[in-house]
């Protein structure tokens, strides 16, 4: 794991950076398009999703990513059920976060049902933190995404800190993105992660421009490496948004795992600081 000290220095260089890339108006970076991953919501969701959704809509949301829960990925409705609740709120269920299992053939058939777009696995379908073992799981990858695309689905991965870790100098992500075919395996990239493990997303932005059509959009506390409200932490929410088109980003999930107070004043903030911009 990277030391404080290494990330300050990257984070200095990243800071730097930015002084010498094109100011790009935010004007288009209005709350009508920003999605949320329902982890954010994970109690609520189990409790009552119905009025849960209700609630998200109230503070603008306009897409939904599903997460896994003791009651499946659509909370104990039915895909239908889950995408039509949506839709009558003014919302579209769009991806969903799930495993490389035994049961991806049924979680296929539940996301057509559904109508959603994405499937995202939320984890390795196997350990090891290796050179060997990525290029393995991206050959995994390769042939979820190959079954995704012949149900009009679209396949892809979401990173946490660990990824970015190396063996013999190699970075365990990079090996991932190279050795995954681009139009089967569409990168989810959670930014707060990519600050946490010393990396900065416009590194990656530049080195595979156009490979991540999904982020979440996450700040994070550094002192406790835990996730915070916008401003609050060390992610640059306006340069990141100034970076979508480089990036290739379509969706752009909120995601807040801990809270000042409940998570739907941390949304609530989240999106008003949005709006502000």
């Amino acid at each position: 794991m990277k030391t404080r000290r290494h990330f300050l220095k990257k984070a200095g260089l990243f800071s730097a950076a930015t002084l010498l890339m094109p100011k790009v108006s935010l004007a288009s970076t209005n709350n009508s398009g920003y999605g949320v991953q329902l982890y954010s919501f994970r109690d609520g969701m189990l409790a009552d999703p119905i009025k849960t959704l209700e609630q998200i809509a109230s503070l603008g949301f306009k897409e939904i990513e599903s997460a896994g829960s003791n009651k499946g990925y659509y909370y104990g409705l039915s895909p239908k059920e889950m995408a039509s609740t949506c839709k009558a709120l003014g919302m579209s269920l769009t991806s969903g976060h799930v495993h490389l299992d035994d049961e991806f053939e049924q979680t296929m058939e539940n996301a057509v049902a559904s109508g959603q777009e994405y499937l995202i696995c939320s984890s390795l379908p196997s350990t090891g933190q290796t050179v060997d073992n990525y290029k393995k799981v991206a050959e995994q990858f390769n042939i979820a995404g190959e079954a995704c695309k012949k149900r009009g689905l679209k396949f892809g991965y979401h990173n946490h800190e660990y990824e970015f870790e190396s063996e013999n100098g190699e970075v365990l992500y990079d090996v991932l993105m190279d050795n995954t075919e681009k139009d089967l395996v569409h990168m989810e990239l959670d930014l707060g992660w990519v600050v946490v493990a010393g990396k900065t997303p416009l590194h990656y932005f530049e080195k595979y421009p156009g490979r991540f059509p999904l982020w979440h959009l996450k700040d994070m506390d550094m002192h406790e490496k835990v996730s915070t409200e916008f401003g609050k932490g060390a992610l640059d929410v306006p340069l990141m948004l100034k970076l979508k088109e480089l990036s290739g980003v379509e969706h752009i999930y909120i995601e807040q795992e801990e809270y000042a107070h409940t998570p739907f004043e941390s949304m609530q903030h989240n999106m008003n600081y949005l709006k502000n911009l």
